[in-house]
């Protein structure tokens, strides 16, 4: 048996400004990466009134359990940068708010401290791992096998971003990682050298088909945006997350929001549909609900809350969005996540793509 990576994460080394860059930038111009939030805001609120239910639940079923609320903690690379606490005192804070988490291949911290972290809280939400499908067939398989000894309980492969380079921001600030920089759960080194050589070694549906026959866990597809992808998706695997990337890979993809009706559509009920990109407040959530989402992936607000707080601070943030959709279902006149329906929501002069 093979010793675990260290626990331990480092105190961040670069400038401020340069993590700051890093966390917040987006691909070109950053267009997407504004319409993304933009596009939630753009969606208006039409509730009924006199209906107020007694109580509110935000519970949720994913891949056959009930878990306590519809959200769950984006992958997100390198947060030792943000914080000494780094992913695991992300993962505490969401574990003791009943969030759950989608661990990043690309974290600073093992993939066995994290999951000691949270399996243990009896409220926590689900416990996920994001694979980035770096090396061989085989490096991703001991990848996913690692993570189901140590406990998650499915993987999510990212297939949106085969081809990636750092944005305006990130070279403007100088930002780079040191040769050192730890990365205890990659399957193998990211590949590097000429764009053909990265084309070269992109996955394909055939990859997913053999990593799903593979893998002792479900595996859900994060990066769909086109409908006929995710009718294909549906039928392969286990879940789905309508994703751009959070406008960090390509620009000029319209907003998730705008997305998220026609990929809920094709999939007709087959798996969990998710959607990251964007969503800033507990309402956001809400519309996301609405318009079809089985549960939604939160990014940059928690970077920011572990940024100025640490754990306490991702705590705070999760139980003011609880608090705030409680408040919104209940105005809304929903008493659990299945009555949020499309009837709620207003178009018209709120529509998604005016935000473009």
């Amino acid at each position: 048996m093979t010793a675990s990576p260290p626990d331990t994460t480092p105190a961040a080394p670069l400038a401020a400004a340069a993590i700051r860059a890093y966390f917040e930038g987006g691909a070109g111009d950053e267009v997407t990466l504004r319409a993304n939030a933009a596009a939630w805001r753009a969606i208006g609120l039409r509730p009924r009134v006199l209906a107020t239910p007694r109580q509110v639940d935000t519970q949720v079923t994913l891949l056959g359990r009930r878990w306590p609320t519809p959200w769950l903690a984006a992958p997100m690379a390198h947060l030792a940068l943000a914080h000494p606490d780094a992913e695991r005192g992300l993962a505490l804070a969401c574990a003791a708010q009943g969030a759950g988490l989608v661990l990043s291949t690309q974290a600073s911290t093992a993939l066995e401290s994290v999951a000691r972290a949270v399996l243990p809280e009896p409220q926590r939400g689900p416990l996920w791992f994001q694979l980035y499908p770096y090396g061989e067939r085989e490096d991703w398989l001991r990848l996913v096998q690692r993570a189901h000894r140590a406990g998650y309980e499915a993987v999510v492969l990212t297939v949106d971003a085969p081809v990636q380079w750092a944005g305006e921001r990130e070279r403007a600030s100088g930002f780079a990682l040191p040769a050192d920089w730890p990365q205890p759960n990659l399957p193998a080194r990211p590949e590097t050298g000429t764009l053909e050589a990265l084309l070269a070694r992109a996955p394909d549906w055939d990859d997913v088909a053999w990593l799903r026959s593979h893998s002792p866990l479900p595996l859900l597809l994060k990066g769909i945006t086109h409908p006929a992808d995710a009718d294909r998706a549906a039928d392969l695997c286990d879940g789905l997350v309508v994703s751009n990337h959070g406008g960090r890979v390509l620009d000029g993809l319209p907003p998730t929001a705008a997305l998220l009706p026609a990929v809920v559509e094709a999939v007709q009920g087959r798996c969990p549909v998710l959607v990251d990109g964007g969503l800033r407040r507990a309402t956001d959530v809400l519309k996301a609900l609405a318009l079809g989402a089985n549960a939604v992936l939160v990014g940059r607000p928690l970077v920011a809350a572990l940024a100025q707080g640490g754990a306490p601070g991702v705590a705070a943030l999760w139980r003011r969005w609880h608090d705030e959709l409680r408040g919104a279902m209940a105005l809304c006149g929903a008493a659990t996540i299945d009555a949020l329906t499309p009837a709620l929501l207003c178009h018209g002069a709120f529509h998604p793509l005016e935000c473009l």
